[in-house]
């Protein structure tokens, strides 16, 4: 690792000597669209290194491109798994580029079906051991994520970002394109495309977006000061990062649906079809009957769909287990915390292109308890889940969170 020395001034008498670690930048590269020509233009800059894995049907082969020229490396396959022996090589090589003093810069170009999130997850938190001299950490000792930049194919995006094709792994197309345009610091496009710009900008808001590989040096020299940089949300974090639009452009346009009582999971469950069709994005905290004291994740992309369990409600917990909690999430709850619900509630962000806002808020609002079940929380727990069953019947003091709250204003969107 090396180390920078310089003076900071304290006051007038007196300087203190600081060391800054310095890392070496990485960018990543992905997306459906033109990779090759973004990273060609990425390696004219003096000190830039290019990494790129392919897979022959064998073997992976590592390529690394220098100003002075390229080598090739294959790699077995780790467990049969292209994307484990991807990232593992790649958390490897990282920390031994950061050694060579002729790179300043180390560029990434993903295979065209990875999604670049797990990556910096991977490239932050995934202790390697590279071998004598390195001491065993993640790459991120080393090197820093400078920017995500996801290449957009204009003519097929779209298409894709709203379709339910599959991938052989599981994923959906629609997930791993949507993914790939969400997590970026910077949109390169090929070609102006109306429709996709009015998503873009909305989907991926702290985005700097740009149309042309030429124009991508640019782009990063001017990304956003809140720009994500690898950075991973978590689901308390706000569901509108940046600052979209919420002014409807077309068939185009932000929903964000919010409620103070719970869905019934069997009318939840049957409504969800509406979030599947003409929807590019949907990520939704929800507050289940059945489950009263967890906070469940939703998350679609196009015709596929996907919950987690997110932890508890901040209401659910010790005083002890809160004051470990995320600051973020704590200020964001106490501005709006209920005497008997404390922080549950729904909250639901549609990003639409094509579909009626208004079937999508009566669908939601029809999946919620009616009066009569909100007056009747002792059978809460027995309604049917099909959402699985992974959660243990709620406490019995359920009752008493819930049994003195008015019901003529609960259940609106807003």
């Amino acid at each position: 690792m090396f180390l920078l020395a310089r003076y900071a001034n304290v006051n007038e008498n007196h300087f203190q000597l600081e060391e800054v670690s310095v890392r070496t930048p990485v960018v990543l590269i992905c997306g459906q669209g033109d990779t090759d020509s973004t990273a060609e233009v990425l390696a004219r800059a003096t000190g830039t290194a290019v990494v790129r894995h392919k897979y022959d049907g064998q073997v992976v082969v590592r390529s690394v491109t220098t100003s002075s020229g390229t080598s090739e490396w294959p790699i077995e396959l780790v467990r049969g798994c292209v994307t484990c022996t991807v990232r593992q090589d790649l958390l490897v090589l990282l920390r031994r580029l950061h050694r060579r003093s002729d790179i300043d810069r180390i560029v990434v170009q993903l295979m065209p079906w990875l999604e670049p999130e797990p990556v910096c997850w991977a490239i932050g938190n995934v202790v390697v051991h590279v071998g004598p001299g390195y001491i065993d950490g993640p790459a991120a000792r080393d090197v820093r994520v400078e920017a995500v930049v996801t290449c957009v194919d204009s003519d097929t995006w779209l298409d894709q970002a709203t379709g339910d094709d599959g991938l052989e792994d599981g994923r959906t197309v629609a997930q791993v394109v949507v993914g790939q345009a969400e997590f970026a610091d910077a949109l390169i496009l090929d070609r102006p495309h109306a429709q996709t710009l009015k998503v873009l900008r909305r989907l991926a808001p702290r985005a700097r977006l740009t149309v042309g590989a030429e124009r991508v040096e640019v782009a990063l020299a001017n990304l956003e000061p809140d720009s994500r940089r690898g950075r991973s949300g978590n689901p308390h974090d706000p569901l509108l990062a940046g600052q979209p639009s919420l002014d409807a452009d077309g068939d185009v346009g932000l929903l964000l649906f919010c409620a103070r009582r719970p869905f019934h999971p069997r009318r939840l469950h049957d409504a969800l079809d509406v979030l599947l069709d003409g929807v590019v994005r949907t990520r939704a905290r929800l507050w289940l009957a059945s489950r009263f004291d967890d906070v469940m994740w939703m998350e679609s992309a196009g015709g596929g769909m996907r919950f987690e369990y997110a932890g508890r409600w901040l209401a659910a917990m010790s005083a002890q287990e809160r004051a470990y909690a995320d600051p973020q999430r704590a200020a964001l709850a106490a501005a709006d915390w209920h005497d008997q619900l404390g922080d549950r509630h729904v909250s639901i962000a549609v990003l639409v292109c094509g579909a009626q806002p208004e079937d999508i808020v009566d669908a939601l609002r029809a999946a919620l308890l009616t009066d009569e079940e909100w007056d009747r929380p002792t059978q809460w727990s027995s309604y049917p889940d099909p959402f699985g069953d992974w959660h243990e019947d709620p406490c019995d003091d359920m009752a008493e969170h819930v049994g003195d709250i008015s019901t003529s204003h609960e259940g609106e969107d807003r």
